[in-house]
């Protein structure tokens, strides 16, 4: 008889949770925080139960969110792939991946969670509560990738996708979260070296202004080609500012001789 019970547990509940344990969440106000009908509760208990949680609980037949993590991870990259191919239709491939790891890379997704209030809603043990920042990143981080794999299974691709825009790319709209590199210089000097170009060099052509409040004014250099001036209150800003303008007149193509004055 024992046997049947815990049989049949499992098939009502995610690998043997029962119903009172899964009223340790308030699946009313998740479903409003994330914008969706919650069809099986089930599903979405798993995906924020972190695995201390299910340590600390002792559920044997309890399976973390790592697997919706998987799956989530999948479907976001999917998304996000979709999303950037169309909002950027003349980046090349290797900068579309590369703005693709700054969308779905631990940082981003945490910002996101975070900013949801998901962290309200995430089993864990006393002692996962305590860890430093960057574990929280990464709990914050895949628990947000378990929510889009739940709503996958729960509501299908489209649902997922709703979400997603919604939470990640609404973020994204506000700013909160980047998608170009803004580090200029290092984007300058790869450009010029992927066609064989010198290293760029800066040169300070003015200071203005009392030592407290000074002005740099910088001019970047290729090959002994002008490319841009930039200031700014320090030498790095200047120099940030004056490749950001280079990389608007520096693209020489697959042709060395392609230079601009």
């Amino acid at each position: 008889m024992n046997i049947l019970r815990r049989f049949f547990s499992r098939i009502r509940g995610i690998a043997g949770v029962n119903q009172e344990e899964q009223k340790e969440i308030d699946f009313r106000l998740l479903s409003e925080v994330l914008s969706y009908k919650i069809k099986d509760e089930r599903i979405f208990y798993q995906a924020l139960s972190h695995s201390s949680y299910i340590q600390v609980r002792d559920h044997n037949n309890f399976l973390s969110n790592e697997r919706l993590e998987f799956l989530g991870d999948s479907v976001l990259n999917l998304v996000v792939g979709e999303y950037l191919y169309h909002q950027y239709p003349h980046s090349q491939e290797g900068e579309l991946t590369k703005m693709r790891s700054r969308l779905v890379n631990r940082r981003a997704l945490s910002i996101t969670a975070k900013e949801m209030g998901l962290l309200n809603f995430i089993l864990m043990s006393p002692g996962a509560e305590q860890v430093p920042d960057r574990g929280l990143e990464t709990i914050l981080s895949d628990g947000f990738e378990a929510i889009v794999g739940a709503i996958y299974i729960d509501g299908g691709y489209n649902e997922a996708k709703y979400f997603i825009e919604r939470s990640l790319f609404a973020s994204l709209h506000r700013g909160m979260l980047k998608v170009e590199d803004e580090n200029y210089k290092s984007q300058l000097l790869e450009r010029a070296q992927a066609y064989g170009y010198g290293i760029p060099h800066y040169v300070i052509v003015n200071e203005t202004g009392p030592d407290h409040d000074r002005t740099f004014t910088v001019e970047v250099f290729i090959e002994n080609v002008s490319y841009g001036i930039g200031s700014g209150k320090n030498k790095k800003d200047a120099e940030q500012d004056a490749a950001k303008k280079a990389l608007d007149v520096f693209n020489p193509g697959e042709n060395k001789n392609e230079k601009y004055g």
